[in-house]
């Protein structure tokens, strides 16, 4: 996320994180059935997909959102967003598009034979205190000034911030250095108080290494076997000692700023509902695009169980590591939402879906 709320390194960092495997393996999603496409975009009388949507009900929410959040955004796409909800309304047969004013175009994807890659992110809600006390003593801290050069995470890791920018204190090093992964999170001070939300401020301008890529180098963890599970599984069976070692692997470092109340926002800066909201590269696929996506299901170790869901979602977020053909999906708050994001370095398929010519706006120059 950028701006506001920025997650200047979103998950999809995620898939730096897990190491960003460049290989093209056969068990994520990739189907190699469409042919070979020449261009980001084509344009297809009808998607050649099974089933229809199952989340109406969320995208309608997230059409909610964006009204309410940002008018100017949906007024610039109010007619796919109306076409789209009455399509869905009436059952959402992707055979029926054209009949509400509706094309789809079939995104090209990483291979070019229509496999879009697919990551996760979620919003962790992690817990902590307001002052240091037994096993509370990872601190998480807000911006400081930028005099100079911020100090790398090594430095951070040994003290060379001042405790008054601590914002808060953590039993747990690795939930900090997810939740900094993330861009953002959500504190639960344990005191009966409502949750706080931690948002993006800054970083410390260091360059981002991946540490899954670390574990795998060192062959800690198998390549195929990366996760975000598996980090974590590898720092709660090392030392406290090894696992810190291996977080300053990544000089990077995030600061965070408290909010009372505050919904999760993405770049566009409007609140973003779980697996109906996705950060793109919005050079290729603009803030506010009309998403239908074939997403692989995976069971709950993570692997692919040779089925696809129809979602329909918006691009509302960016990331630095959102390039080209490839989506992060938004999952949630909370761990079952980290549980779903960990696992997900997987493909699809993707249709953007715009007005037909004569119908309304359209989103970009097929």
């Amino acid at each position: 996320m950028k701006g506001r709320w920025a997650n200047k390194i979103l998950t999809g960092a995620m898939l730096v994180l897990l190491a960003a495997c460049s290989s093209k393996p056969t068990d994520r999603g990739q189907q190699y059935s469409d042919g070979k496409f020449t261009q980001p975009f084509s344009l297809v009388n009808q998607p050649d997909a099974i089933g229809v949507p199952i989340n109406a009900g969320d995208f309608a929410r997230q059409i909610g959102e964006i009204r309410n959040a940002s008018p100017r955004l949906f007024g610039s796409q109010s007619d796919v967003y109306g076409a789209v909800e009455q399509w869905l309304r009436a059952g959402g047969d992707t055979r029926t598009l054209s009949q509400y004013g509706i094309d789809a175009w079939q995104m090209q994807g990483a291979d070019s034979y229509g496999n879009v890659q697919f990551t996760g992110y979620y919003t962790p809600v992690v817990e902590a205190r307001r002052t240091r006390q037994g096993e509370f003593k990872y601190p998480i801290y807000r911006m400081p000034p930028k005099n100079g050069r911020l100090p790398s995470r090594a430095a951070i890791y040994s003290g060379a911030l001042s405790d008054s920018y601590v914002l808060a204190w953590s039993n747990s090093l690795i939930d900090n250095f997810i939740m900094d992964v993330q861009g953002s999170g959500y504190i639960d001070f344990g005191d009966g108080s409502p949750l706080t939300f931690f948002g993006y401020a800054g970083k410390n301008g260091h360059a981002y290494r991946s540490i899954g890529k670390v574990l795998i180098d060192r062959g800690e963890v198998k390549r195929e076997d990366m996760s975000m599970q598996a980090i974590r599984h590898w720092a709660e069976t090392h030392s406290e000692a090894e696992v810190r070692e291996l977080l300053e692997q990544n000089p990077s470092f995030v600061f965070f700023k408290p909010e009372t109340f505050a919904p999760v926002k993405g770049a566009a800066a409007v609140p973003l509902i779980g697996r109906a909201s996705v950060a793109s590269d919005r050079s290729i696929v603009p803030t506010g695009t009309t998403l239908l996506m074939e997403v692989p299901l995976l069971d709950d170790n993570g692997k692919f169980t040779g089925q696809y869901e129809m979602r329909v979602m918006v691009a509302l977020d960016v990331g630095g590591a959102i390039k080209g053909q490839h989506f992060d999906i938004y999952q949630g708050i909370g761990p079952d939402a980290g549980h779903r994001a960990g696992w997900y370095n997987h493909y699809g398929r993707v249709w953007v879906l715009k007005s037909a010519p004569g119908a309304g706006h359209t989103l970009f120059n097929g």
